[in-house]
């Protein structure tokens, strides 16, 4: 089974290609958000994903829609890649200290999309990010990868290492979730 997908959007807004592996293979990721590019590259190098990201935006009004957009495709990537859901561990978790932070993820690929963020950030932006896309972005990935998303920042004062963080411990978990295993983990028989 080829775990792989290659999604194409564009909109007025964003201009999105992205192929993703989920057993690995190179990374290039380019959005125009250069701490988004940092927060996918520990995505896809501590997840073991193969993830190429090529990103335009309408970053002249904000980052908004190009955080957002990417986390919707880069969420039907892994829906895609996944197929039927069939062969995978479906439960993953994982912490992360990163200097004085600490996060925390835990992910269900049911089918039944769910996100519960609980994270606080002590500032508003940095280097022009605003924080509060690191919600968005995990919001738009977990419905459109169909996966139930549970972020939490147990600790931590220094926004970009929770953020930093919060990426790694998503990335462990979802590799985690998606580790081949035998049958299909559902009493029902399908996910």
């Amino acid at each position: 089974m080829a775990r792989r997908a290659e999604i194409t959007r564009s909109t007025k807004e964003t201009q999105i290609e992205i192929s993703l592996s989920l057993d690995g293979g190179e990374s290039e990721i380019t959005t125009g958000v250069g701490f988004l590019d940092h927060m996918l590259s520990a995505f896809a190098l501590h997840g073991g994903f193969g993830l190429c990201c090529k990103v335009k935006g309408d970053l002249e009004v904000d980052a908004h829609h190009t955080v957002e957009d990417t986390g919707i495709v880069l969420g039907q990537a892994f829906a895609s890649a996944l197929g039927d859901k069939a062969r995978i561990a479906r439960y993953g978790s994982f912490f992360i200290p990163m200097d004085e932070a600490l996060a925390f993820c835990a992910v269900d690929i049911s089918a039944r999309p769910f996100l519960v963020f609980d994270v606080k950030f002590n500032n508003f932006e940095t280097g022009g990010f605003d924080y509060s896309l690191v919600e968005e972005f995990f919001r738009a990935f977990a419905f459109n990868a169909g996966v139930t998303l549970h972020i939490r920042e147990l600790y931590g004062s220094n926004d970009h290492h929770v953020a930093e963080a919060v990426f790694k411990a998503a990335a462990h978990a979802m590799s985690a979730a998606c580790a081949p295993k035998n049958g299909v983990l559902s009493t029902k028989g399908s996910l």
